[in-house]
C-alpha cells in the first residue's frame, strides 16, 4: 500500500496528493498530524511545497526523523523558482540513509503573496496545466524510476534558504488582526504548530510560526494582514475541498 504524505496550507500539495492517489491508490496522510508507523506502507510518497528554495520546517523534520527502509518518492511544487530544493531534499534523504528513489517537481500557483500577487489568468493557466504535468511524475513513481539528483556545481540558493529559515518563526510578528475579525478561531484550528490563540477575544501569535501562511490565506474575513497592508488577494486551490486541507484520506 502507498502512503502519500503531504503538507499543504492552501491546497496545492493536497491536490497533487489526490491526483497521486487517483493514479496509484493508497492512503493520504497529513504530515503534521501523523504519529503512526511508516512501515505499514510498501512505499512512501511525500508531497510538499518549496519554501524559500528549500523544504518547509515540518517536512524537513518529518524526513529527518523517518524510520522507513522502503522506497521513498518526493514531489515538490513551486510557484516561483525551485532553485536547488530538489537536491536539498534528495541529499537530506541520502544523509539519513533513506531509500530515496526520486525527487520531482511541478509548478503550481504561487502562495507567497504577502508582498505581490500573481495575475488571475496565470493562476488559472497553471491550474489547467497541472494534471497533464503530473501524469509523467505519477508514471515515474508507478514504474519505480530512479531519478538521481546531482550535486550542483555552485549552490547559492541553499545558504539563502538556511538563513531565511532562521527567521521564519518571527514572521507572524508582522501579522495584524483587523476589525473584520469575528473571532471564529479558524486560524487557531488550522495552524499546524499551535502558534495562534485567542485571549480576551483577541487573536494572538506566538513565536512558533513556520511561514506556511495557512491563517493568512484561509481567514474567511481576510482579517489577517501583513505589515498593515490590506491586500485583498488570497489563494486557496479551487480544485480541492478546503475542509480537506489538513485531513487524512484513507
Amino acid at each position: 500500500m502507498n502512503g502519500i504524505f503531504y503538507f499543504s496550507s492552501t491546497g496545492n500539495s493536497l491536490f497533487i496528493a489526490e491526483q497521486i492517489k487517483a493514479g496509484l491508490d493508497g492512503e493520504i496522510r497529513y504530515i503534521p498530524k501523523f504519529t503512526g508507523d511508516l512501515n505499514i506502507y510498501d512505499r512512501v510518497i511525500i508531497v510538499s511545497p518549496i519554501h524559500s528554495f528549500g523544504l518547509p520546517v515540518l517536512v524537513y523534520d518529518f524526513i529527518a526523523n523517518m524510520k522507513f527502509s522502503g522506497p521513498i518518492y518526493i514531489v515538490l511544487n513551486h510557484g516561483g523558482m525551485e532553485a536547488f530544493a530538489p537536491y536539498f531534499a534528495y541529499q537530506l534523504c541520502e544523509e539519513k540513509g533513506l531509500n530515496i528513489r526520486s525527487v520531482q517537481t511541478v509548478m503550481m500557483p504561487e502562495i507567497y503573496t504577502l508582498t505581490f500577487s500573481q495575475p488571475k489568468f496565470l493562476i488559472n493557466l497553471v491550474l489547467r496545466k497541472a494534471p497533464k504535468r503530473l501524469k509523467p511524475i505519477i508514471a515515474a513513481i508507478r514504474n519505480d524510476k530512479e531519478i538521481i539528483i546531482p550535486k550542483p556545481k555552485r549552490d547559492k540558493w541553499t545558504p539563502k534558504h538556511l538563513e531565511n529559515r532562521k527567521n521564519w518563526h518571527m514572521l507572524a510578528g508582522d501579522f495584524r488582526i483587523t476589525e473584520n475579525c469575528t473571532d471564529c478561531r479558524k486560524c487557531i484550528r488550522i495552524c499546524p504548530t499551535g502558534n495562534i490563540k485567542s485571549e480576551n477575544g483577541r487573536i494572538l501569535f506566538s513565536d512558533k510560526c513556520v511561514a506556511c501562511l495557512s491563517c493568512y490565506h484561509r481567514c474567511p474575513e481576510k482579517a489577517i494582514v501583513y505589515l498593515d497592508k490590506r491586500k485583498k488577494d488570497r489563494y486557496i486551490n479551487p480544485l480541492i475541498r478546503e475542509n480537506n486541507i489538513g485531513a487524512d484520506q484513507p
